[in-house]
């Protein structure tokens, strides 16, 4: 087996230089020269419904190429040039991938969530200068037609809208019930021109891209939206050569083989779902078995999954916590997975317990890595050879440096010493060359003047032992993971200081055994103002642009806790979620006599939670110490556990 087992490997194989690797320069040459080179080979399965996942759709390498050549033409014709910018509003279809890698070919893709609200929508078309919008057209139990339509007039630059018709994809009764729900619905009258997607395609030719455009490795190929202050979104601005590097280095670090078979159930809207997995596969000439619409959360992925990977004979999985988590609660059956060899983790911390379990269950260790948009998509993974080190993030990318630093505020200070915390800093092909708004950029990038270049400041806490593995401990940036998901905390916090009886809004994550963390706001209230947690609540419901962002919880506090400097100190409100997560978990379990939780920074590991557990006479310790790691290993938080006998 190939891939990188210790540092010494990866330095084995950076002595032949990148330049000598003979990478494409642009996505589009990465997918024409996999497809030119294997043609017949499959690129990619489709399949609509969990519950029908043997009904799927095919594309050999020829015929996808064929396809990314007509959209790309298509959008080239419609008026888009480089510099300018496609963006899409669509759930995992094939027209999705053809978007971002056609819109790549022809000007500069943007990916947008669609599970935004309409407002958040606009703000990223506007950030992003959107020409071109390719999106759903009206169908049953979406309404992201609804939402685009009530916008759409609000982005001044957008001037055609092509829409993707699911119905598309279903045949005879069903593709008839679906005409019958929609009469009298997609009547909306927008200003832009709306076409449809499939329709005006295969008008173009599929056998080259007729503006001849030769793409240069430096050229911005997509803006993907990272969060951001209401009104002004962060677009992270990836060059050709970030994603066909990250692309291939991703592939070659976990060594995916020609016409391995790569699930693919993530939203592409995310750069883990739409470079890492999609583009690497097809880097690789590995098939791409994609699944629904809605990903992972199709109805009747997750109950299917075993079946679905026995059926396609999947080799490898990649996905986010949650999605593992669930995977525990359903039985594997009479389903083969023999095939699949190994799955893959990003996006939100893993769990240790969490890993333990998937492995004891199914034979497959978990490769858990790390990455950011601002890298592109991964930038560390545990190695596929040999066994992962549960909790480490792994080993970082061939030709990308990856250290830890002492930094002051924005100052380099120095590099540290094994085992020693500082922070996360990059700098490599795979490292963006800033966000669209140069406003994003202050704090961004760092000089620790060696003369080679700038380091990415990730915000990330960790330290990088003997061997070269890196652990995290924390984040500076306080983002908040929610399935996979980032909020940026002013997602919330901006919203809420509009309410008049809000004085000071901090949001912070709350640890949860099925997202990771799902957003809490702490409220103090202005002098002689009133209100409850329940009228807050439903103020952020109506006013923060995204749902995931919307808190699961309001607490209003007498005095917001502060630092010498008087800003917001939420680290202690951090600890109290994880300790009130603790505490409740810990009386749910029978047996216990007395317990203590205590939360604390520690030196070497960072965030620690210290818990003391005392069992009830007649209870057998060991077994008690067993249930309560099982209950509290569910959570992304590190546990320092004692139990002992009741005096």
């Amino acid at each position: 087996m190939g891939g990188f087992s210790t540092l010494a490997d990866i330095e084995a194989f950076e002595k032949k230089p990148l330049e000598e690797r003979n990478l494409p320069e642009s996505t589009y040459a990465a997918i024409r020269r996999t497809a030119e080179t294997y043609p017949d080979d499959t690129a990619l399965f489709f399949f609509l419904q969990g519950t029908a996942y043997q009904q799927a759709v095919r594309f050999t390498y020829r015929q996808w190429l064929g396809k990314l050549h007509q959209t790309a033409n298509m959008l080239h014709d419609l008026g888009l040039r480089p510099g300018e910018t496609v963006s899409y509003i669509l759930p995992n279809l094939p027209q999705t991938y053809l978007t971002l890698y056609g819109g790549e070919a022809a000007g500069i893709a943007n990916p947008i969530n669609p599970l935004l609200e309409p407002a958040g929508l606009a703000e990223i078309m506007n950030a992003a200068q959107t020409k071109i919008l390719v999106t759903l057209a009206p169908f049953p139990k979406t309404d992201i037609w609804e939402k685009v339509a009530s916008i759409a007039d609000n982005v001044p630059t957008l001037q055609t809208i092509l829409q993707v018709d699911i119905a598309d994809y279903l045949h005879g009764v069903k593709r008839l019930a679906v005409g019958l729900m929609r009469l009298g619905k997609g009547k909306e009258k927008v200003r832009a021109r709306v076409l449809n997607f499939d329709k005006t395609m295969v008008k173009y030719p599929a056998d080259r891209l007729i503006s001849g455009r030769v793409i240069e490795r430096q050229e911005i190929a997509s803006y993907f939206h990272t969060g951001g202050t209401t009104g002004a979104p962060k677009l992270a601005m990836h060059t050709h050569f970030n994603e066909v590097y990250d692309a291939w280095m991703g592939t070659v670090a976990v060594d995916v083989q020609r016409q391995e078979r790569m699930y693919l159930g993530l939203p592409l809207f995310h750069n883990y779902g739409a470079i890492a997995v999609g583009l690497g596969a097809w880097m690789a000439d590995a098939t791409l078995v994609m699944g629904t619409p809605q990903g992972f959360r199709g109805e009747g992925v997750i109950p299917n999954l075993w079946k679905i990977i026995d059926h396609y004979k999947v080799n490898s999985l990649g996905a986010v916590p949650t999605l593992f988590k669930a995977l525990l609660n359903v039985p594997v059956g009479d389903a083969d997975i023999s095939s699949l060899q190994v799955a893959i983790c990003g996006s939100a911390p893993l769990p240790v317990e969490l890993a333990r379990q998937f492995t004891a269950q199914t034979g497959v260790n978990i490769l858990e890595g790390y990455g950011l948009t601002e890298g592109t998509s991964v930038s560390a993974v545990n190695p596929r050879a040999g066994e992962p080190r549960i909790g480490s993030i792994g080993l970082r990318y061939p030709y990308q440096e990856m250290r830890i630093a002492q930094l002051d505020g924005e100052r380099f200070v120095r590099f540290c010493a094994p085992d020693e915390i500082g922070t996360v800093i990059l700098r490599g092909p795979n490292v963006f060359p800033g966000y669209k708004d140069e406003f994003h950029n202050r704090s961004v990038f760092i000089d620790n003047g060696d003369g080679k270049g700038r380091w990415l400041n990730t915000g990330d806490l960790g330290y990088q032992d003997e061997d070269g593995f890196f652990w995290l401990t924390g984040r500076q940036k306080e983002l908040i993971i929610r399935g996979g998901h980032n909020i940026d905390p002013r997602q919330i916090e901006e919203p809420m200081h509009r309410h008049p009886a809000v004085a000071l809004a901090a949001a912070v994550g709350r640890p949860d055994a099925r997202v990771g963390e799902l957003p809490v706001v702490y409220v103090e209230l202005k002098a002689g103002a009133t209100a409850t947690a329940e009228e807050l609540l439903e103020f952020a419901r109506a006013n923060i642009a995204e749902q995931a962002a919307v808190p699961k919880q309001i607490r209003i506090v007498e005095h917001m806790p502060l630092t010498a400097v008087g800003k917001i100190a939420k680290l202690p409100l951090a600890y109290e979620q994880i300790a009130d997560v603790i505490e409740q978990e810990l009386t749910h379990i029978d047996g216990i006599a007395n317990h203590s939780v205590e939360v604390v920074s520690d030196r070497k590991l960072g965030l620690m939670s210290k818990v003391q557990v005392a069992a009830m006479p007649g209870v057998d310790a060991a077994k008690l110490e067993a249930q309560v790691r099982q209950a509290l290993g569910q959570y992304p938080v590190r546990i320092d556990l004692q139990v002992s006998n009741a005096a």
